[in-house]
């Protein structure tokens, strides 16, 4: 995976980084167990400092996207996308508690409409 910063952007090259990674989890092209670089080399291929590429990895770690195994690196959960695994929790929590309210299918999904329009 190719990183790009965007120096003249209001988003901080931290956020960029997070952003690129989450991405890349959720479309596939980086699949569970990928090696994301060293902190050090990314850093270095970015001119970016050190802490600010370590904050990328923490944040993506805390978000449950990648992993720190030490000196085996930082690698994409085997676990997905953690954006996409909880959206799909909230689904079925929803489906669940729609079903036991005994509301019909079409009028589920028509209250998700209503809901994603606000």
């Amino acid at each position: 995976m190719e990183f790009v910063i965007d120096a003249s952007s209001a988003t901080p090259p931290y956020e960029q980084i997070r952003v690129q990674v989450r991405d890349a989890v959720a479309s596939g092209a980086l699949a569970p167990g990928a090696k994301l670089p060293p902190v050090r080399r990314l850093a270095e291929e970015l001119g970016l400092a050190l802490n600010t590429v370590a904050r990328a990895y923490r944040e993506l770690e805390a978000d449950g996207v990648v992993e720190t195994r030490g000196r085996n690196g930082t690698v994409v959960s085997p676990h997905g996308d953690a954006t996409e695994r909880a959206a799909q929790e909230a689904a079925t929590v929803y489906v669940e508690t729609v079903r036991r309210l005994g509301i019909a299918d079409d009028d589920a999904r028509a209250l998700i409409d209503a809901a994603l329009r606000t």
